[in-house]
């Protein structure tokens, strides 16, 4: 089949997808454009999660694609990224949602739990029946969580006690199953849980006040003698190298992100460009006004060209943390240029939910700095180039 054409995808790399993964895609758009598309301003401007939509991102079959314990044939990491572009093309709210659930809580779960636990949890989670969330960021520890980390589990008997926080804990309001990573009073060393919701001693606090990512239930949570039974103590999960693993994941996926943010936010500026009119004619007549639309093509070409040969590596086995790291860090300042450059081109109307653009500049702050910094990625990579580690 072929997939109609994106304005911003100049060298047309939707094409490298095979028929079954286009047939995926095309219907996955259709949701977003018929379903999301309409509503996204709205509940961004109101901070209002759309709560009847989860069931029908659950009938769309691609939330357990990745696991084994979900029926459907496994996805190749370029229909997992196309997958996450077309959803920030939209809404990136909406797509960082699904991919808190998909990526980081069921990404814990596939990795870290055992064959019992992942049966458990995860058909259940790919069906979005029970909804997933990832407690690793603390109050007062962000970059530096392999070495801050402090909320503690102490075992006893059958069970852990938790104890500690976690911040900008994304789905942390409603989530039936929250992954929360902590560090063990006896061996110092990081393990994960799964916490239900009702668990005693678990609140969960709805972060107010956010100027990006609206739509997404941010959390504070907080551990006061919280109760986990050992059964739902993560069994694969030996320290902070698993959560690194995961997060490795991840981060590849909010460069996907990003470039959808790039695709999204030059449709709106070109669209803008051949309507408005100044000086009796269509601004897009002017050079200047050209000048930042191909800037926008640029950084939106560039950025697709690097997430899809990131995917290809993933593919082969040959990925490495600098690989998705140095993806994670270009495409996002590659992606805050762009939005910026959208906005400077619609002036006034650039700072308007009515135009469109407006939550999507906003909304890139946050893919700037959610899954490792522009800094510490640079330094992941430095350190790869250099064989010398620059952390502190």
């Amino acid at each position: 089949m072929t997939l109609d054409p994106l304005p911003g995808d100049l060298y047309h790399m939707q094409d490298l997808l095979d028929e079954r993964e286009k047939e995926i895609v095309e219907r996955v758009r259709s949701f977003l454009e018929s379903k999301v598309a309409p509503i996204a301003d709205d509940c961004w401007g109101r901070a209002e999660f759309p709560f009847d939509l989860v069931p029908q991102y659950g009938e769309l079959g691609i939330a357990g694609l990745a696991y084994d314990e979900c029926p459907g044939e496994r996805p190749s990491s370029l229909l997992a990224g196309f997958l996450a572009m077309d959803m920030a093309r939209v809404d990136p709210s909406m797509a960082t949602f699904f991919g808190v659930h998909t990526g980081l809580a069921m990404g814990s779960i596939g990795r870290c739990g055992s064959p019992e636990q992942r049966e458990r949890w995860l058909p259940a989670m790919g069906r979005m029946e029970k909804i997933g969330a990832f407690a690793l960021t603390e109050p007062e520890g962000g970059s530096d969580v392999a070495l801050g980390l402090r909320t503690t589990a102490r075992r006893d008997g059958d069970s852990w006690v938790l104890n500690g926080a976690k911040r900008w804990i994304g789905n942390g309001t409603f989530a039936d199953l929250v992954v929360v990573w902590a560090r063990d009073e006896a061996d110092d060393q990081v393990k994960g849980f799964v916490v239900g919701k009702d668990a005693p001693g678990f609140t969960a606090t709805r972060i107010e006040n956010k100027i990006a990512l609206r739509t997404v239930q941010n959390a504070d949570l907080t551990f006061e003698d919280c109760v986990v039974p050992e059964s739902d103590r993560l069994a694969g999960a030996a320290g902070f190298r698993d959560t690194a693993a995961i997060l490795r994941r991840t981060r590849s996926g909010v460069a996907w992100q990003a470039v959808g943010v790039m695709l999204a936010a030059y449709e709106i500026a070109r669209d803008y460009a051949v309507r408005r009119e100044q000086f009796g004619r269509p601004i897009a007549k002017f050079q200047l006004v050209q000048d930042l639309l191909v800037r926008m093509l640029g950084n939106a070409t560039a950025s697709l060209g690097m997430v899809v040969r990131l995917a290809q590596l993933q593919d082969e086995g040959l990925y490495r943390d600098e690989h998705s790291a140095l993806a994670k860090a270009y495409c996002t300042s590659r992606m805050r240029e762009a939005v910026g450059w959208g906005r400077e081109l619609m002036a006034g109307n650039g700072i308007v939910l009515d135009y469109g653009i407006g939550r999507f500049v906003a909304d890139a702050e946050a893919l700037y700095s959610y899954e490792g910094t522009r800094e510490i990625n640079t330094l992941i990579v430095g350190r790869a180039a250099t064989g010398q580690g620059a952390f502190v």
